[in-house]
């Protein structure tokens, strides 16, 4: 009987993957479990497995081809033996909406053909200046830009001739609406690299690749506001002293991150207008609070994602958040893993620096950057007096997009995780 193996929807919001090796070629023998071909989504790499044991007799998609989720890419045969006949080519089937948006297109990464999609271009008829002919962000804008319809003229305006009588004078007449000039399109041009001694060309890999496209499109969607908060950490830093080394006998390393998380999720609970996605002429405040949390690994920034964190202790995120790390750094991350997220949490780690904006990870609505922790001088309220006191502080940085977040509930949300840092009423 022959199977067909399609390819699977590795995560919730992946519609279609990269073909990137195929581990078997028709006539080979497949135990069901054995990984069949390795496919790469915006999310991560996959090793997909069999579904059933038998023979290769075809594959239906080449390396390197992107194919629509729920597309068949092999058939096997449960009945044949090992080193029979490949079968013939079947007839082309009627390609999917999804596989026609893409067939004839230069290559492209999907946050560029969602780009277009929103845009309405045709990535067929876009010439690409990306490595090898791919098109970019910047290729897809330029082409809808030139696709736009031009103002239409202002008719010129009669004016009557002067009458010879005298007359009472008239009110001025009103000013007539005149267009005024748009700014030219593409007059400005950056000047093409020329190689020096000395210099190295580094081409993009496929994940700088897409955290590029990523970075430029939420620029280019979002309008990005940002505010500030200084938070002093002496209490959560007291707490995190005295458990940290009982957890570390269980294996958990309490950083000061997982208490972040903690403060994090709770104000996003009581401000669900942070915890949101937009969509055309519309937003959802989503249920659940899934806490994306960056990571860079040596083939660059991963963004595992923490589901559920509002129901997790300080305990349960700092081993979420250490497991999830350790798999982004060894290259065992999957794609569930990385989909999901419904706010950003990035943390430079221990070479930080005083204090950054980041860059909104869609399809968040929020992201927050924490800076590094030092010891400085504050003044604190002892026994009804001011006095200073040495303790350590840390700036953060709230990115939002003010598309559906006001100034003041971006406000509100800061000042909720600054209070409940600095009041430490947590459990752990």
């Amino acid at each position: 009987m022959a199977v067909n193996v399609v390819m699977p929807q590795l995560g919730e919001s992946v519609v279609e993957g990269t073909i990137t090796k195929w581990h078997v070629k028709p006539g080979d023998a497949i135990q069901k479990d054995a990984t069949i071909v390795t496919v790469s989504t915006d999310k991560a790499d996959t090793d997909v497995p069999s579904p059933v044991s038998g023979v290769v007799t075809r594959l239906l998609a080449a390396e390197q081809q992107v194919v629509p989720v729920n597309v068949a890419i092999a058939e096997i045969d449960t009945a044949a033996t090992q080193g029979a006949a490949p079968a013939p080519p079947a007839a082309a089937a009627a390609p999917s909406p999804a596989a026609v948006e893409v067939k004839g297109a230069a290559p492209s990464s999907p946050v560029v053909r969602k780009l277009s999609h929103e845009l309405g271009v045709d990535l067929g008829q876009v010439q690409g200046s990306g490595e090898r002919g791919r098109v970019t962000r910047d290729d897809v804008l330029a082409a809808a830009a030139s696709a736009a319809p031009k103002a239409a003229p202002v008719a010129p305006v009669a004016v009557a001739a002067p009458v010879a009588v005298a007359a009472p004078a008239a009110p001025a007449a009103a000013p007539v609406a005149q267009a005024v000039p748009a700014a030219p399109r593409g007059a400005f041009q950056v000047k093409p690299y020329v190689p020096a001694p000395g210099d190295e060309v580094v081409p993009f890999n496929r994940r700088r690749r897409i955290i590029a496209d990523h970075m430029v499109y939420s620029k280019h969607v979002a309008p990005h506001v940002y505010t500030f908060a200084e938070i002093d950490l002496h209490k959560v830093s007291r707490l995190r002293e005295a458990k940290k080394d009982a957890y570390k006998a269980e294996g958990v390393s309490l950083t000061f991150l997982a208490f972040i998380a903690a403060a994090t999720a709770r104000a996003l609970r009581e401000n669900p207008n942070v915890n949101a996605r937009v969509l055309d002429d519309a937003y959802v405040r989503l249920r659940d609070i899934n806490l994306g949390i960056a990571v860079e690994t040596p083939a660059g920034l991963l963004v595992p994602v923490v589901k559920n964190a509002d129901e997790l202790s300080v305990k349960g995120l700092a081993r979420q958040i250490d497991s999830l790390a350790k798999k982004a750094r060894d290259g065992k991350i999957e794609a569930d893993d990385l989909s999901g997220s419904t706010f950003t949490v990035s943390n430079p780690g221990l070479k930080g620096n005083f204090v950054g904006a980041a860059v909104i990870n869609q399809p968040n609505v929020a992201i927050l950057r924490t800076g590094e922790i030092t010891k400085r001088p504050v003044v604190v309220e002892v026994d009804g007096v001011d006095t200073i006191a040495i303790h350590p502080v840390m700036f953060v940085a709230l990115s939002y997009d003010h598309r559906i977040v006001d100034g003041v509930a971006a406000n509100n949300f800061l000042h909720r995780i600054t209070e409940l840092l600095e009041t430490a009423p947590f459990e752990v």
